[in-house]
């Protein structure tokens, strides 16, 4: 189940996330549509990164498995800059973006890790049909 809460003006195609959700796990997953400045303030809380940023995971202990896996937030003004920038639609760019949280909420961790979740976040991209993934776009800048 996916818990959405949206303080945007930006459409979601909960369907898509909800399916893309389902494939990787059962667990009930908290999603925040935010503009910049809520992301940038979560970012400087919980990173003391003070900026903005596109997507923000927090998982929760995976033990207790009544629990939500945890909570994703996605910058609404990062969808529609990017998305515009590359030519794809908002609901691609937020598909890729949920994934991308979604993979670290499940352990992943592109920082550390020696190409698993990049390998995960491409199999994903072809199943469901996405542009090029978060981790390979970061790659080449």
């Amino acid at each position: 189940m996916l818990n959405i809460e949206n303080t945007t003006t930006l459409d979601i195609n909960q369907q898509t996330l909800e399916t893309i959700a389902s494939t990787l796990t059962p667990r009930e997953i908290d999603l925040t549509i935010c503009y910049n400045l809520t992301i940038q303030n979560y970012n400087c809380e919980y990173r003391g990164k003070d900026q903005p940023t596109d997507v923000l995971s927090f998982p929760l202990d995976g033990e207790f498995k009544h629990l939500p896996l945890g909570s994703i937030v996605i910058s609404a003004d990062y969808v529609q800059q990017v998305s515009q920038q590359l030519g794809h639609s908002l609901d691609d760019e937020l598909s890729l973006l949920f994934i991308h949280g979604l993979l670290h909420l499940l352990g992943y961790d592109h920082e550390c890790d020696n190409g698993e979740m990049r390998a995960k976040e491409e199999t994903l991209i072809k199943q469901f049909n996405l542009p090029k993934s978060l981790i390979v776009r970061t790659e080449k800048n």
